[in-house]
């Protein structure tokens, strides 16, 4: 009998129904469905309890002509009706997304292979956990203190002020000790002093852009991806082809990348994707990392999707 996959993805892409390459999901689905799985998709807000046991409510996936389509009649499932939950929906980690992992503690693990925990991803901030890996990432300061960031930027002379529970560049800015501006930007990061932040060196002159690590299980791929900066920005913030560049990891990237896979995975943290910048990683995305397939494919002329999937398919029948 198939294996029954259920995939919580974000709530934007079930509202706009974005099942195209540009999203991870997409890819996930359609190898799953090209494989012969049962492949259902649900978002947090359909996750629930009765009688003390998790349940979903989920939609059956199809695949047509290279397009990915969901029945739109819903099914209320346990959770352990499905043999593997792929949990995937976005940050911001608020109060919603923490009750949907709480869900995960009422399934019998025994029954159905999470990947990543819902538990695992809550004990690990992406922002702030990549200080267990001092040598590997930038210095940076974890505080909502004003004066603690001044007196960091004044040192750094310039540095990247992040919050801790989104992405995608959201709430990024970057500090500089002559800006006058300085003062506004912190107290509007910390909430005028309330919120924990990451605040970073600022590496790379912001001219090379960031290189993306991906990484299933204790599996590091060399190939990599190159995001280069949007225009009049510092960040990557536009997903075209022109902003990735074909790149692959350094022996120093590989060992950091190597070295973090086998702690994630120790933890339940199978699938994730390393930001970085001048050789140290700037973020560890363990909630939904996104692996670029489309890109990926283009630019090194591969079937990464199929070598990761087939990644994950091994993972879980070892597990």
């Amino acid at each position: 009998m198939p294996q029954k996959i259920l995939i919580i993805i974000d709530d934007i892409e079930f509202k706009y129904f974005e099942f195209n390459d540009l999203v991870t999901d997409f890819w996930f689905i359609k190898e799953y469905l090209l494989r012969s799985y049962q492949v259902s998709i649900a978002i947090k807000s359909g996750l629930f309890i009765k009688d003390g046991k998790g349940f979903v409510i989920s939609y059956k996936t199809f695949e047509n002509n290279g397009n990915i389509f969901y029945d739109k009649n819903r099914e209320e499932k346990s959770i352990n009706y499905f043999d593997i939950v792929h949990f995937r929906p976005d940050p911001p980690v608020d109060t919603d997304y923490i009750n949907a992992c709480y869900i995960f503690d009422f399934i019998d693990e025994t029954k159905t292979k999470i990947i990543n925990k819902p538990r695992a991803i809550l004990d690990f901030n992406e922002k702030m956990h990549g200080n267990l890996f001092l040598k590997n990432v930038p210095k940076n300061i974890i505080t909502a203190d004003v004066q603690l960031i001044k007196d960091f930027v004044k040192q750094q002379e310039e540095a990247i002020i992040k919050p801790l529970n989104r992405c995608f560049g959201s709430g990024v800015f970057y500090l500089n000790k002559n800006d006058k501006n300085l003062n506004s930007l912190i107290n509007l990061s910390t909430n005028n002093g309330r919120t924990v932040v990451c605040v970073q060196e600022y590496l790379g002159n912001g001219q090379g852009g960031d290189k993306r690590a991906f990484i299933v299980g204790e599996t590091v791929y060399k190939e990599s991806l190159r995001k280069l900066p949007g225009e009049n920005d510092f960040r990557f913030n536009t997903h075209a082809d022109k902003y990735f560049k074909k790149d692959f990891l350094t022996e120093k990237e590989y060992n950091a990348a190597l070295e973090i896979a086998k702690y994630l995975t120790s933890k339940g943290i199978y699938l994730t994707a390393l930001d970085l910048i001048d050789e140290k990683v700037t973020e560890i995305n363990v909630t939904s990392p996104c692996y670029f397939f489309r890109e990926m494919n283009r630019v090194h002329n591969i079937d990464f999707d199929k070598i990761v999937m087939q990644d994950i398919i091994e993972l879980t029948e070892k597990e």
